[in-house]
Formats: structure tokens, C-alpha cells, sequence
């Protein structure tokens, strides 16, 4: 075993960092071949949700105003209360002046004119190579949704696959809104219902298949609402008892839940009005208890959430904590939840995902949680190395290539499967 006595130990975790190859195993980003949706970019940076409402706390101009603005002039409005009217000091901001400064960009000139030159002169591909090597990155899972006929259109008409971009199938509509996503079913060729017939599960069950088909997805997933509850019979219940869980189970499938998203709590904001509220980790462990043969990726939005999260874990196998996620992907919650997870759970989760939308943002988001994990992992390897323990470096690689990638592709693999039944 090799160790370095003279070297601290936050140099050697951040070196053993700097060697490992990361799985991102959440993203809303998209494959190149899928063209617009894959957004990147100054501009796409400026205008990330997360921005835009930090941005409103300043400005004066009315919502509807702001919206019917083209994008470089929403970012230039941004760019000027958010950067140049005041100090860029929020995680979101940071990540912009993080991310700029990685790319060889000098933004203490503040000449976002000289910034969106910089991009225009630069192709797609470059960038994919660039930012996948600067924050560390072997592949990044997609969000895919067969609800989006932008999105659908790509796959029906044969997509060229980049290995780097691996997919996971998104179902919201149809454990959410089922009542609306009728239609869509039908107009799609499937004959289904209301009432979750015997004939409607079949249906159903192609449709889910006929995507799984298509995607090979690593997983499915859904974002749950805070009232979200698996301890009352209600249509919800019955979607994920008769259909979705029995598929994930054939199919060898996992099945990831994001709880605690309160959406469009201020409508007037679009995709930055969504807020956070306390899930139920009850209902979680009730569907780990209950459906043992399945396998559930969870994480949750809300800070409260995180101990019970944690605790449930260690009861249920069968259940993989993952991620600090949206309003969670801040360096002072980052800490604590790492700090929490490696207290009850050992190395027994994975540690962090991205959640980019723009593909630009995984440098910084990457970046700034290295810089989280070094500090709260160091804690612990200290504390354990004063109890009398010894780690060497090989084992804080291996310990690192567990929580950032290896656990979730052990806990999505079949043996993986097998062993939770």
C-alpha cells in the first residue's frame, strides 16, 4: 500500500481526482446528433433558470416583458444586475465565472461581447472534448422523455449514438398525469383507458418497452411532488403497483425518484417558478419494503429530507441515495450531506450528480463539488487515521471511483438485481 507520510491528505484525494473518470448520472443535457436541444454556450449559461431568478429579486421589468425577449437579450439583462450591477457571489453566479475562467476566458474584463465571440468561433464538437476533460468526465446520463415530441422525433427517425451520452427513461406524465397522457397514448397507436384493465397494463407495458427498445435506458425515473404518498390507494398507487414496478422488474430496471419538486409555484417565472417542499421518505420505504425485487435510486430536494433519506437506507438494499440536487447543489448543503451520508452510510451511495441543463455547466458543477468532497472526505480519513486506521492511496482511489460512478453501476447491473430478490 502506498503512502505518502509527507503528503496532506486533501493533495492526495485531490490527486487521486484529477486520475479517476467520472459517471454524471443525472443530466438534462442531450447527445450532439440531437442538435438545438442540446444547449451550450455564454448565453445558455446566463439565462439557466437558476439565474433568472436570482436576476427578478433586481429587476424591475414586468415577467411577461422579460420572456418575449430574445435569448442574447434576457442574458444581457442578466449579465447586467447579476455581474456588473453587483458582485457575482451565488453558487449559480460563481459557477459562470468558475466555468469561463476553466475555459482559458479571463472574465474580470467583463466583456460578455468578447465572451459570446470566443463561442461563436468555436464548434460543437470541440466543446463536448473540452468540457467532458475539464470536469473530469467518462459519460453523462440523459433525461429522456417519450412525452416530448421534439425529443421523440430524433429517436423515430434513428439517432447516431455518442457513448459519452447514455439515456434514462423519464415517465412523469404517465404516473402523474395519466388522465391527460391518454390522448397522446392513443394518437401514439396504443389503446388505452382509464381503468387499468388487464388489456390497458399490456398497452401500457408495450409502450414502456417499445422506448426501453429504443433508449436502453440505464434506468427509469419520475420527479415527484412533495404530496407525493405511497401509503394511500389512489390512481398513482395503482400506476406504479400494476405497471411501472412490475416493467422496471422484467426489465431488470431501476427506478429513480427526485422527490420534493413544488412546480410552478410562481407561474409567471416558467421553469424558474418551481420551488421545494418535504417528501415522504415513509412512502419510500414503504415501496422498498413492498416491492423488495425492485431497485429505487433516490434522492431528495429538500434539506429535511436528507437524515430520514439516510436512515431508510440503511434498512432497504434495495434503495440508493444519490446526488445533492438542484436547490441542494450548494457548497454549504453539499458539505453537510456528503458529511451525513459517510457518517450512516459508509461509501454505500453515490455522491454526486450534475444536473446540468446547459453543457457547459458540468465543468463548474463538477469542479465545485470536488472542492466540497475533498474537504468533507478528508474529515473523515483524518479522524479515521487518528482512531488508528491506516488509507493508502490506492484505496482512496478506489473509495472515490465508488461514490462517483461504480456503486450506481453495480446497484443498475443484474447481479445487482438478483441480489436485492
Amino acid at each position: 500500500m502506498k503512502k505518502n507520510l509527507e503528503v496532506p491528505i486533501e493533495t492526495r484525494i485531490g490527486n487521486a481526482l484529477n486520475q479517476i473518470e467520472i459517471l454524471d448520472i443525472h443530466t438534462h443535457l442531450y447527445a450532439p446528433s440531437m442538435g438545438k436541444m442540446l444547449l451550450w454556450g455564454i448565453d445558455e449559461l446566463l439565462v439557466y433558470h437558476y439565474l433568472v431568478a436570482e436576476a427578478f429579486r433586481w429587476m424591475n421589468i414586468p415577467y411577461s416583458k422579460f420572456f418575449a425577449l430574445s435569448k442574447s437579450e434576457q442574458a444581457q439583462y442578466i449579465w447586467n444586475e447579476l455581474f456588473l450591477h453587483h458582485s457575482p457571489i451565488s453558487e449559480s453566479c460563481r459557477g459562470v465565472i468558475t466555468t469561463l475562467n476553466m475555459l482559458g476566458l479571463d472574465p474580470r474584463k467583463r466583456d460578455l461581447e468578447l465572451i459570446r465571440k470566443w463561442y461563436a468561433e468555436r464548434s460543437l464538437e470541440e466543446h463536448v472534448d473540452e468540457t467532458f476533460a475539464l470536469a473530469g468526465l467518462k459519460a453523462v446520463v440523459m433525461t429522456n422523455s417519450p412525452f416530448d415530441r421534439e425529443e421523440t422525433s430524433y429517436w423515430e427517425k434513428g439517432l447516431q449514438q455518442d457513448p459519452r451520452f447514455l439515456t434514462a427513461l423519464r415517465i412523469d406524465p404517465l404516473l402523474l398525469d395519466y388522465g391527460n397522457t391518454i390522448a397522446y397514448l392513443r394518437e401514439k397507436g396504443y389503446n388505452v383507458a382509464e381503468a387499468l384493465t388487464q388489456e390497458v397494463r399490456d398497452e401500457l407495458f408495450r409502450f414502456l418497452s417499445d422506448w426501453a427498445d429504443k433508449l436502453n435506458p440505464l434506468y427509469l425515473m419520475v420527479s415527484l411532488p412533495p404530496e407525493f404518498s405511497y401509503q394511500v390507494e389512489t390512481s398513482r398507487h395503482k400506476m406504479l403497483s400494476k405497471v411501472i414496478l412490475p416493467f422496471c422488474r422484467e426489465r431488470g430496471l431501476p427506478f429513480a425518484m427526485m422527490c420534493g419538486v413544488t412546480r410552478a409555484v410562481n407561474p409567471q417565472l416558467c421553469l424558474a417558478g418551481d420551488s421545494v417542499g418535504l417528501s415522504s421518505i415513509t412512502s419510500v420505504e414503504n415501496l422498498c419494503r413492498n416491492f423488495p425485487e425492485n431497485r429505487f435510486l433516490v434522492t431528495a430536494l429538500s434539506r429535511e429530507n436528507q437524515h430520514s433519506l439516510c436512515v431508510a437506507a440503511r434498512k432497504f438494499r434495495n434503495l440508493h441515495p444519490f446526488g445533492c440536487w438542484w436547490f441542494t447543489n450548494i457548497p454549504t448543503l453539499m458539505d453537510e450531506i456528503s458529511t451525513l451520508r459517510f457518517e450512516l452510510l459508509g461509501l454505500s451511495f453515490t455522491a454526486q450528480h450534475s444536473d446540468a441543463r446547459v453543457l457547459d455547466q458540468i465543468i463548474y458543477k463538477w469542479t465545485h463539488f470536488k472542492e466540497s468532497l475533498i474537504l468533507t472526505l478528508s474529515e473523515k480519513y483524518s479522524a479515521l487515521e487518528a482512531s488508528g486506521w491506516e488509507i493508502s492511496d490506492e484505496e482512496i482511489s478506489r473509495d472515490l471511483q465508488d461514490i462517483l460512478g461504480r456503486n450506481f453501476e453495480q446497484f443498475c447491473s443484474k447481479e445487482s438485481s438478483e441480489k436485492s430478490s
